[in-house]
């Protein structure tokens, strides 16, 4: 991602249910699938739908209807928004971020266990 684009936690609903999909879908299909744990109306969905289009994370087709897909990955949207977080939070410093996690007891013995072996093999 070249530059960062600022997505809302509903925006991310949506964006989410198209990664899920790994296709393009129209705003009925991801309707469908937000339907599971969401009472939004249609044109909350639209409208999300829209902001996403004009903020540049979401390409829209016409086919017979209008098609979505993501324009970024969320990989990459992920590394993007971690990266803002350790530097907002943490001042750019990743040792800070896990020594806070470590601090609060958010990571168990057996999480740091996994982190020593993960971090092992990828050096």
């Amino acid at each position: 991602m070249e530059q960062k684009i600022s997505i809302s936690d509903s925006e991310l609903e949506i964006l989410e249910v198209l990664w899920t999909a790994d296709k393009a879908l129209n705003a009925g299909e991801i309707r469908n699938f937000l339907n599971e744990h969401k009472t939004w109306e249609r044109t909350t969905i639209l409208t999300l739908i829209q902001r996403l289009v004009k903020k540049g994370a979401l390409l829209q087709e016409k086919r017979e209807v209008y098609y979505y897909s993501p324009c970024i990955k969320r990989e990459e949207y992920i590394l993007s928004e971690t990266k803002s977080f350790v530097n907002k939070f943490f001042k750019g410093h990743t040792k800070n971020l896990a020594a806070a996690l470590v601090d609060s007891d958010a990571l168990t013995k057996k999480d740091i266990e996994e982190l020593r072996d993960y971090f092992n093999q990828n050096l």
